[in-house]
């Protein structure tokens, strides 16, 4: 049986891989179904409006051929990008917003090895049941030169406060498990990923709708980390290779320098010179 939205209490007998696969995609099918009705209502359209901002200068600096988006959907973020084929994720085929709509488990991800150039997590660490192996399948499909962008709630933060009400817990959008950036860093340092850069948006008292007012203009301003959304950008964690001498060696003649040895030649050929003369006369 279930505890709560997002944890399994193990019972007498163990689930299977499939049994475990249809609870978790009901769970994500009901947080996408709740997180596409706030998204579309004015508080909703006020936070799309901060992401979009943060992620408008980033978008400008991401390019290849294909990207994805793993997050509830319900907008249009990616069509902000350069990359044109952008692919979307649903849970279940209810819930698809379009025919190429990719319905995979967030573990086993449809797609092969270093395929895409942008892997975009949108709202989804907070309740995948399995967040760890999402970033691994993320990092998976991500080609070495690519971007992963998380796009979360921030805990330290005026939505972070509401949710210390335990019956905020469970209604959308302060469900989940909010995650600090420290925290973040190190799940992603676990699959070889280094943080870039984080920004922080929607400033705002709690219990107050996000304005975009003269708070946010300071916040975002300063990036000060008491934001409630937060966009975390990082890439892959590859080596510097160290480049390779192509100078010669030199070569030293043992107990003799290459100045002593042309002195010693040019006594001896003097030497010999003047023997050759004494024998002529």
């Amino acid at each position: 049986m279930w505890k709560g939205p997002f944890s399994v209490v193990s019972t007498g007998e163990q689930l299977s891989a499939e049994e475990r696969q249809r609870q978790h995609a009901r769970l994500l099918g009901a947080h996408v179904r709740a997180m596409r009705a706030f998204l579309d209502g004015p508080e909703g359209q006020d936070v799309l409006t901060a992401e979009r901002e943060m992620l408008t200068p980033l978008f400008e600096r991401c390019f290849g051929f294909h990207s994805l988006c793993l997050g509830p959907g319900g907008n249009d973020l990616l069509s902000q990008s350069t990359i044109r084929h952008a692919i979307r994720w649903a849970p279940s085929p209810e819930l698809a917003e379009s025919p190429s709509t990719l319905i995979c488990p967030l573990t086993q991800l449809a797609l092969p090895d270093e395929s895409m150039d942008l892997v975009m997590i949108h709202h989804l660490l907070e309740v995948a049941p399995e967040p760890h192996r999402l970033l691994r399948e993320a990092a998976r499909v991500l080609r070495t030169s690519g971007s992963l962008i998380i796009v979360a709630w921030q805990p330290l933060s005026g939505e972070g406060l509401l949710r210390l009400d335990p019956r905020r817990r469970h209604i959308a959008p302060w469900e989940g498990c909010w995650r600090t950036p420290a925290a973040l860093r190190d799940w992603l340092a676990f699959v070889d990923f280094d943080i870039e850069r984080i920004d922080y948006a929607g400033f705002h008292l709690p219990g107050l709708r996000l304005r975009h007012g003269w708070l946010e203009s300071l916040g975002r301003r300063y990036n000060l980390p008491l934001g409630s959304l937060m966009l975390i950008r990082a890439r892959r964690n590859v080596g510097h290779v160290q480049p390779i001498n192509a100078k010669r060696p030199r070569v030293a003649i043992r107990g003799v320098a290459i100045s002593q040895a042309t002195r010693m030649y040019s006594r001896e050929v003097h030497a010999l010179h003047r023997e050759s003369d004494k024998d002529k006369c």
